[in-house]
């Protein structure tokens, strides 16, 4: 049986506002995109994963979509897009859109003809709020001109859909049918475990984003799944599906990649999991064993960059970590998805001026929670001011860039043997060279208190998460470390690749 392309599959996500400007308006677009693809390509990812780039008001970032067939201005036109997917076949990279089936933006037609008290039951409207909240921070309703509320588990702006409408059914399948009908190779659907709320809608007693509860994980939204797969299915060049799914049972993660549902869903157990070898190994077992496909993620467009997660007051410790993780991730079973910029070894900006910053979670936290405009910060190109080549002349990018982006550019990295840039480039290229020949499943090799030892066929991966060197495994070659091995030493905060060939 011949393995699907995106088993195994290196995807990058690119937040299509801060990954390059080509119009020299200081927001990413489709046509900047498309100018970096041989970057891409030469990074040695096999997909590229696009954040929404609709028409929007952008009340969060694009996920409030008011136009599920179209390309906000901002970002180009279709035919922008169209080109775009044309360059990324030409140059061997699949190309992932992301769907928002949980809610519109308000601004949508079928909204604000449900404010004018027509076709209501495409949203969900009561008479009275129950106790919910909104993930973002405040009431999870809001009230409408003629004293009814609708509900919205994000912003206001962001109205949820009534998935027991069967309208709501078909419009998605147009959809999808519409950017599968020009190329799309598949799609990333944001909230995957919302869509269907519990009948009646109850209170709920402090039930968390992403469990099963009235508001999430309901069974109901399988039934969405198994029919956008059929529709996958009928079309040729294996069309998939990825889910955001946010739960803490790894059976109910399976649950949404039975063979007739979603081909993959996002594993946050590994992005969630601390620095501790104890940690890895408890998520990677209990993954492998409940999931066919897993997927391994370390940061995305919604979490602080994984660099800066992973720091200690020791300065270098994050970016040491973050490079022995990436190792741990890339010689796991499954496909791996990376987040633009990680390849650079950004950190977290964590000093944004209150007056930049453009996250709902902001404002409707009343600034007490920062929100996660930190990790979405336009990426250094060059190490020229003012926008580090992520916009033409000299025009400031929709976030401001901090000055220590110039020492982490791609510019600056190029062709340096020992920067992060090269190091990735060496380990996906490494993996491409590996994945053929090495089997999906794994083996635990006795590990030295602190560190993690696993094999899967010739390939040893070795990952220390303790505060003490530790003694390598048997083996015949050095593949690959992520920082200086001291002989047959690895070094804290450290990982390797191995071969052994007996």
């Amino acid at each position: 049986m011949e393995i699907p392309w995106w088993r195994d599959a290196v995807v990058y996500e690119i937040y299509v506002r801060s990954f390059a400007d080509a119009s020299g308006d200081g927001v990413g677009d489709l046509a900047g995109i498309r100018e970096r693809l041989p970057y891409l390509r030469r990074l040695g990812v096999d997909a590229i994963w696009l954040t929404p780039f609709y028409p929007s008001p952008m009340a969060d970032g694009g996920y409030d979509v008011a136009d599920y067939r179209g390309v906000d201005p901002m970002f180009g036109s279709l035919a922008d897009f169209d080109a775009l997917v044309a360059s990324a076949h030409e140059l061997g990279l699949r190309v992932i859109v992301d769907i928002v089936p949980n809610h519109s933006s308000s601004e949508h037609p079928w909204f604000q003809e449900a404010l004018r008290g027509a076709g209501r039951d495409r949203y969900i409207f009561r008479d009275e709020p129950n106790n919910w909240q909104s993930t973002f921070g405040g009431s999870a309703w809001t009230q409408v001109a003629d004293g009814q509320y609708y509900l919205h588990l994000f912003a206001p702006a962001q109205p949820d859909f009534n998935w027991r409408n069967r309208e709501v059914h078909e419009m998605f399948l147009d959809v999808l049918r519409f950017w599968l009908d020009r190329g799309v190779d598949g799609f990333r659907i944001d909230v995957a475990m919302g869509l269907y709320k519990a009948e009646g809608l109850p209170d709920v007693d402090g039930q968390a984003f992403g469990t099963v509860s009235p508001m999430w994980g309901r069974p109901e939204v399988h039934g969405v799944y198994r029919e956008w797969r059929r529709l996958l299915d009928s079309y040729p060049g294996e069309r998939m599906a990825v889910g955001e799914v946010w739960t803490d049972d790894h059976e109910d993660l399976a649950r949404y990649v039975r063979p007739d549902e979603l081909h993959q869903s996002f594993n946050f157990a590994w992005l969630q999991a601390p620095w501790s070898a104890e940690a890895f190994r408890k998520v990677i077992g209990d993954t492998l064993a409940a999931v066919p496909h897993a997927t391994w993620v370390l940061s995305n467009h919604d979490v602080v960059r994984h660099r800066t997660r992973y720091e200690t007051s020791e300065p270098g410790t994050g970016l040491a970590r973050a490079r022995a993780a990436l190792l741990a991730m890339l010689a796991l079973p499954g496909s791996a998805y990376l987040y633009q910029g990680e390849e650079l070894g950004l950190p977290e900006v964590t000093d944004l001026p209150d007056a930049a910053r453009q996250d709902p979670v902001f404002f409707q936290s009343k600034g007490e929670q920062p929100g996660r405009d930190g990790c979405r910060v336009p990426i250094p190109w060059t190490v020229d001011p003012p926008s580090h080549g992520f916009s033409p002349g000299g025009v400031e990018p929709w976030l401001p860039q901090p000055a220590s982006f110039a020492e982490l550019s791609v510019e600056k990295q190029e062709g340096v043997a020992d920067s992060t840039l090269e190091f990735y480039r060496r380990a996906l290229a490494l993996r491409r060279e590996l994945v053929g020949e090495i089997p999906y499943t794994l083996e635990w090799l006795d590990s030295p208190e602190g560190a993690l030892f696993f094999i899967r066929g010739s390939l040893i991966c070795a990952i220390n998460c303790g505060t003490a060197p530790v003694r390598l495994p048997e083996h015949d070659e050095v593949l690959l470390p992520s920082g200086p091995l001291r002989r047959d030493l690895l070094p804290p905060d450290t990982a390797v690749w191995l071969r052994r060939r007996s």
